[in-house]
């Protein structure tokens, strides 16, 4: 039996989000088409809540590095590249594969360090980025630099949507021939299948029937700008509209938006779910998902809303354009206009059949096109061009222990 292809996959963490549901999804996906993964990733950030929990029901075991921290240390990325260099020396892997910006970073100097180790096809995805809109301009200026001269050594770069991909393209991190496009698969009918529960959370939660219910699913940090959710719940409120909000994730900005809802007059019709490992039931609560964000790569929770046909109201930043189509499953408004945000909540609220269309439409569109077992073709034929241009052998189907 021919031996299987060895992969390292590294992602700085396995906190909430989709990264995180991708590489666990994916290495499960790719054992039985001849790839042996290793799954390494690092240390969740102070207030994170984690997703391993994916993985290790998916039966993936996860090599830790405890070193590997989101934000950048001088003394534990050294480490951090250190320990990813023993891992490439141990496992030989002929791909090695980074997903998010850090691991992208610290996996690919591992790989030019690791000597004769060095993994002859080296990949990195791209779930987004942080060249726009996280830091100040000095900041921005070096992490496009140093993306530019990571892609030098990466045999392809991988984008979750052609938005994010001419995105990088424009931000001079590599011409477009060296990027593949892989959107994202999700298991939608486990993440967003449980509308039976509706007036079961209803009635939990005190949200009388015709009470339209706003939600918001995700990690409350500046760029998923939860400021703009309250303002433009206020202002759905103002325009008397019977509603309520149901926000549905920590961070280390929950502080600041609960005293925000009670300065702004909303607090008695704001729910603060907190983190729940199941959000699916909640896409049944809802009635439409706000996604104000100031960058997305491909936002998980609008997939998920429109699988469970609850039309969703954007930003149109990032890769939000690929999920959502403006007008037929979702409205997509400017950053920062919580008026213009108001208006489409407003409109989708008064107009039930409407809403009802657009979730109809948006799964129709979503569940074919963000299936797992896509996902791991997509990855599979990926990997075999590339294995086939390096001159190694392919994979053989199930030549990998599950």
């Amino acid at each position: 039996m021919a031996e299987p292809i060895r992969v390292m996959r590294v992602i700085a963490r396995l906190n909430m989000g989709g990264p995180a549901l991708h590489v666990s999804y994916l290495t499960e996906g790719l054992q039985t088409r001849g790839y042996n993964t290793t799954l390494v990733a690092g240390s969740l950030a102070h207030g994170e809540s984690s997703m391993s929990f994916v993985a290790e029901e998916r039966g993936v075991r996860i090599e830790t590095v405890p070193q590997m921290h989101r934000d950048v240390s001088p003394l534990y990325d050294p480490m951090t590249v250190a320990r990813l260099v023993k891992l490439i020396r141990t496992f030989q892997p002929h791909i090695l594969h980074t997903h998010t910006a850090k691991a992208g970073t610290v996996g690919r100097v591992a790989a030019q360090l690791a000597g004769s180790a060095k993994p002859p096809i080296v990949v990195h995805t791209f779930h987004g980025h942080v060249l726009r809109g996280y830091f100040n301009p000095a900041t921005t200026a070096f992490y496009r630099k140093l993306e530019h001269e990571m892609a030098e050594h990466t045999t392809r770069l991988v984008a979750v949507s052609p938005e994010v991909r001419d995105d990088l393209v424009e931000l001079g991190v590599a011409p477009a021939e060296k990027f593949s496009v892989i959107r994202l698969g999700i298991d939608l009918e486990q993440r967003a299948g449980a509308s039976e529960r509706r007036s079961d959370l209803r009635g939990l939660f005190g949200v009388p029937d015709g009470v339209f219910v706003v939600g918001w699913i995700g990690r409350m940090t500046g760029i998923k700008r939860v400021p703009d959710v309250l303002e433009t719940f206020r202002s759905l409120r103002a325009r008397g509209i019977d509603a309520r909000l149901c926000l549905v994730g920590d961070g280390p900005d929950r502080a600041q938006a609960e005293q925000l809802a009670y300065e702004l007059g909303i607090a008695r019709d704001v729910l603060f779910i907190g983190y729940q490992r199941d959000v699916s039931a909640y896409y049944a609560l809802m009635d439409a998902l706000l996604l104000p964000s100031g960058n997305e790569g491909t936002p998980v929770v609008a997939i998920e809303a429109l699988a469970a046909e609850r039309p969703v109201v954007a930003t149109r930043v990032g890769g939000v354009e690929d999920v959502i189509t403006d007008g037929v499953d979702g409205i997509l408004c400017p950053v920062g206009d919580t008026e213009a945000l108001a208006d489409a909540l407003e409109k989708l609220a008064r107009d039930p059949a409407l809403r009802a269309e657009m979730g109809r439409v948006g799964r129709e569109r979503v569940v074919p096109r963000y299936r797992v077992s896509r996902l791991v073709d997509d990855v599979d034929a990926l990997y075999r061009e590339l294995l086939s241009e390096a001159g190694l052998p392919l994979p053989m189907p199930n030549a990998a222990a599950a």
